[in-house]
């Protein structure tokens, strides 16, 4: 039995793609410069599922979920990127964002009322996220 002979001219062919845009502006996501951020803790237990954060001098702003939420606060991440993204969007400056999503709720989560804390730079937020304390 022989095999029929296999057409690779699209193999040898360059491959050319066209650019459609830089996408949905948005902010950056880590920052050595002070930020500010909230915590956000689940609707029913109060359990910590992670931390929305903010710098205006870098204009950077993110999500970070707790390392021991597991999956609830990776899902809750949709929601708080899905903010963000709207308020840079709209133009505004990355703290107003962080304060207008002080009241902020989703389907599992909300924002822990009075959680406002300085921290001195974005990888300090994350690594509050990865210790668990």
């Amino acid at each position: 039995m022989t095999e029929a002979a296999r057409n690779t001219a699209r193999r040898d062919q360059d491959v050319h793609f066209n650019s459609v845009g830089e996408g949905p502006p948005r902010y950056r996501t880590r920052t050595d410069k002070p930020v500010q951020y909230l915590t956000v803790v689940d609707k029913t237990g109060g359990a910590v599922l992670g931390y929305v954060w903010a710098g205006d001098e870098d204009d950077a702003a993110a999500w970070v979920p707790r390392d021991d939420a597991g999956g609830r606060a990776l899902a809750e991440g949709g929601h708080w990127h899905t903010r963000l993204q709207d308020a840079k969007g709209r133009g505004i400056p990355p703290s107003q964002a962080l304060a207008e999503l002080s009241s902020s709720e989703s389907n599992r989560g909300r924002v822990l009322p009075g959680s406002l804390t300085d921290a001195p730079n974005s990888d300090a937020v994350k690594a509050l996220a990865a210790s668990g304390s």
